[in-house]
């Protein structure tokens, strides 16, 4: 069974980093590329910014297909149209092209984000599926570590371009990977009754499902905080701190390592105390960090070295939440996971590209704006948890 499992979550774990690859890859030039291109940082982080909202839309479009074809063509399709985008990428002249274009690659990777959630949920519910979860968790999170060292190794050879000739070639790896050794979990006779109507008619009953937003918004919110560092840590710590772009990946590869060993950890505590009682523990634990954080700036603190061991600490409890509330929201929804994923994960992304927005209003390059939205987002995650899960479990009542 474990070996089984490794085998699901290594295939459908390489697809979902395809996309968030092209994203921390390129974070050590984004500094470089605003340099090559003439633009101010607000315009280098538009072509992030732009990324995320298509990929967080272009999942509202593959879920319902992915339920109404199968889970396989939808992913086809979306690598094909991230490799077409990456090359205009590599060859973009001004920032324009490049946030179009980066808009393109995003709507291709969102393929990669909503349908290997739906397979997990094809496949296993309960503490099966978040064990499966957190093992995809394990193989996605390799990305924040990898790809901020291997595009700044990248870099360093090729200029900012070679990032995107090799996101090109993962998303041809990912294509032979779909054609070789995913098989198709969503059968012809478990199609029949979806449709467009039917998926309308899904995304109403879910936009009215308290408990299902809750959960979605807990992890939206929750990984708001980490889009507003991925978008203004290489300015903070490579132009305030003064870090090389390969210092940088190091450091911000630190948060992933934590992020990963507390998630493959969500499958035993979830089967010894519930779900929901990880996640009720871990949001007030992730806030109170960053809390502490927060104090630390308006304080007048400005030491590196405190902000990455706090936001190392915050990432671990993050690293409990996110899966988990990922498994509670579609647990109630396996005939229409593929719908329900892809608005799931449309919150995170769309919810992380707002706040990215509003932070960038602010950001003047120093760590404390960066500080306030990333302590924002676990904030506003705990308030949801306490809505959405209570401050304790319920307890049963007594036999009469």
């Amino acid at each position: 069974m474990n070996s089984r499992f490794f085998k699901i979550a290594l295939v459908l774990g390489l697809l979902s980093a395809i996309g968030p690859f092209a994203i921390d890859m390129y974070l050590p030039a984004l500094p470089a590329i605003g340099q090559s291109l003439g633009a101010e940082i607000g315009g280098v982080q538009m072509s992030l910014t732009a990324f995320f909202i298509t990929l967080g839309l272009g999942q509202l479009l593959y879920g319902p297909v992915s339920d109404m074809v199968g889970r396989k063509p939808p992913l086809y399709f979306g690598l094909g149209l991230f490799a077409a985008a990456s090359v205009g990428c590599a060859l973009a002249t001004d920032i324009e092209t490049l946030v179009v274009l980066r808009a393109l690659q995003g709507l291709g990777a969102a393929a990669g984000m909503a349908v290997p959630r739906a397979v997990v949920r094809d496949l296993h519910t309960g503490t099966d599926a978040a064990r499966l979860m957190s093992l995809l968790m394990l193989v996605f999170s390799v990305s924040p570590i990898l790809a901020p060292l291997a595009g700044s190794a990248v870099i360093a050879l090729t200029g900012w371009r070679g990032v995107f000739w090799a996101v090109t070639l993962a998303a041809l790896a990912g294509l032979a990977m779909i054609a070789s050794f995913l098989q198709e979990t969503r059968p012809a006779e478990e199609r029949v009754e979806s449709s467009l109507g039917s998926a309308w008619r899904a995304y109403a009953l879910l936009l009215r499902d308290g408990h299902f937003m809750g959960l979605s918004l807990i992890g939206s919110f929750a990984m708001g905080g980490f889009f507003i560092y991925l978008a203004n840590s290489p300015f903070v710590m490579i132009d305030h701190y003064g870090l090389s772009p390969t210092m940088y990946s190091l450091a911000f590869s630190l948060n992933a390592i934590s992020f990963i060993g507390a998630s493959q950890m969500t499958g035993a505590l979830g089967e010894r105390y519930g779900l929901a009682q990880v996640v009720r523990v871990a949001a007030p634990a992730a806030t109170a960090v960053m809390l502490l954080m927060l104090a630390y700036y308006l304080a007048g603190g400005d030491r590196l070295p405190v902000l990455i061991v706090l936001y190392l600490i915050s990432s671990a409890f993050m690293g409990l939440v996110i899966p988990t509330t990922s498994v509670l929201a579609l647990e109630a929804h396996g005939a229409i996971a593929g719908t329900a994923s892809a608005l799931l994960g449309t919150l995170q992304m769309l919810t992380g590209a707002v706040m990215m927005g509003l932070a960038g209003l602010f950001t003047d390059g120093r760590p404390l704006p960066m500080v306030i939205g990333m302590t924002a987002g676990p904030l506003i995650a705990l308030v949801l948890t306490w809505g959405t899960l209570g401050l304790r479990p319920a307890r049963p009542c007594p036999a009469a």
